[in-house]
């Protein structure tokens, strides 16, 4: 099934690239350059003025069924997804998974109608106890930086069977400790992409992906 497929590849990618820009093409490119470092799991937020062009244009050239080694292969999703009419039209634009900042019932409903994988922000253990209810597969940890990579085992110790995805604050220093906490997978967001606004030079997200990809196969050693 392609849903579990996908699900697969975003835990074996480890790292998800959580990008926000000002506009579609400076999305397509910092896109493009984390693909070049490593990171192969892109969301584009939906914050980012006409996403979906930059959705639409990332789906046509990247494609999550080319072999893995391939430059064409990447997995290219949606973030901060507010409701189920976004959802669809992101689906509509190419978008291979859905993240959004908060647990919406209905945005998961639509999503589990089309086996699109969904990963909704939760905070709480009775948020991810709803979650799961609702057929979840992978919650989303909003913001990591309230919380300590020990918190993971927290929740699992009540709920073994959630995946937990922290994003906000994982930076080089703690995906270790995230990984080696029990995260499904880490979403890293400014600090792949900070420097390389910052300097107009979006070669800096491919060097900052590949730090991330090293670390993150460190962690799973």
């Amino acid at each position: 099934m392609k849903k579990l497929r996908i699900i697969n590849q975003i835990h074996e990618g480890g790292v998800v690239a959580v990008l926000r820009g000002n506009s579609p093409e400076e999305v397509v490119e910092m896109a493009k350059q984390s693909i070049a470092g490593g990171i192969k799991i892109i969301e584009v937020t939906l914050t980012v003025p006409f996403a979906l062009r930059a959705i639409e244009k990332l789906a046509a050239e990247y494609s999550s069924s080319a072999p893995a080694d391939s430059d064409k292969y990447a997995v290219i999703g949606a973030g901060t997804v507010l409701d189920p009419e976004t959802a669809r039209a992101a689906i509509l634009s190419g978008s291979e998974f859905v993240v959004g900042p908060s647990l919406n019932p209905d945005t998961v409903k639509l999503c589990n109608r089309y086996r699109v994988p969904i990963m909704p922000g939760v905070m709480t253990a009775k948020e991810i106890q709803e979650a799961l209810d609702l057929g979840v597969d992978v919650v989303k940890l909003f913001p990591g930086n309230l919380y300590s990579p020990s918190m993971i085992k927290a929740f699992k110790g009540p709920l073994p069977q959630a995946n937990v995805m922290p994003t906000g604050g994982v930076n080089l220093e703690n995906l270790k400790d995230w990984i080696k906490a029990g995260a499904f997978a880490v979403g890293i967001g400014s600090d792949l992409t900070t420097d390389a606004l910052r300097e107009k030079d979006y070669s800096l997200v491919a060097k900052k992906s590949a730090e991330y990809i090293e670390a993150f196969k460190a962690a799973i050693k």
